[in-house]
């Protein structure tokens, strides 16, 4: 094999000098360089990503995310307690009955985990009804509901004159708010609001949970 040519064949393939000049050392150099050069590409774009993603939590408006975490805990206790206390949903339980089926156990409808599901799918459809509402004595802002639940009623129709009507772009923003909230939240607001016990939900999913109603000294107001 050592005095071979080039091009000679063995039982084998290529001949040892063919396979050495195919994986020749400039061709080995510019190899790794390209391996360098992608795993430093890859490298920025890791970092990119985490400036990105860092910066865009930073630059969230606190008003506009506090306004719709209290929005939703608020529209969803108002939709709970439209349905009837009593009614109850089948869940499963790892339990068996003595003739080897699955015992089924009920839980109340309006907080169990298939409805509060239901909720969320729809919730941020509300968030068109809510305008930018400034208390006229502390200056304070938030977005409030301006619409009525009912339309039969008048007793819910608020003063309108500390209201901002800035058109449907602000009442995109708190929709996009919205979903963006229900999208990383979507486990703790199940949790919070199945509980039996609803005292200071605000509060707890947003300030506790979550920090965009962590500085508002009015985490604890209703919408």
């Amino acid at each position: 094999m050592i005095g071979c040519p080039p091009l000679c064949l063995t039982e084998r393939g290529f001949t040892r000098a063919e396979h050495v000049k195919t994986t020749s050392k400039p061709e080995l150099g510019v190899l790794r360089e390209a391996i360098k050069m992608t795993a430093w590409v890859i490298q920025m774009m890791v970092m990119m990503l985490s400036v990105f993603t860092g910066s865009s939590q930073g630059k969230r408006d606190k008003v506009l995310y506090c306004s719709a975490c209290k929005a939703i805990v608020d529209e969803l206790n108002h939709s709970i307690s439209l349905v009837d206390p009593k009614k109850t949903i089948n869940v499963g339980s790892f339990r068996l009955n003595p003739d080897g089926t699955m015992k089924d156990k009920k839980v109340p409808f309006a907080r169990s985990e298939t409805h509060l599901s239901e909720l969320l799918d729809g919730v941020c459809n509300s968030m068109s009804d809510y305008a930018l509402y400034v208390d006229p004595v502390t200056q304070h802002k938030q977005y409030r509901r301006f619409a009525p639940r009912s339309s039969a009623s008048t007793d819910d129709f608020p003063d309108f004159k500390n209201f901002q009507f800035d058109g449907p772009e602000a009442s995109n923003d708190l929709k996009f708010a919205c979903e963006t909230l229900v999208e990383e939240l979507e486990e703790e607001i199940i949790s919070v609001l199945s509980r039996d016990r609803q005292e200071n939900v605000h509060e707890e999913l947003c300030s506790r949970v979550s920090d965009h109603c962590k500085d508002s000294s009015r985490a604890n107001e209703e919408l």
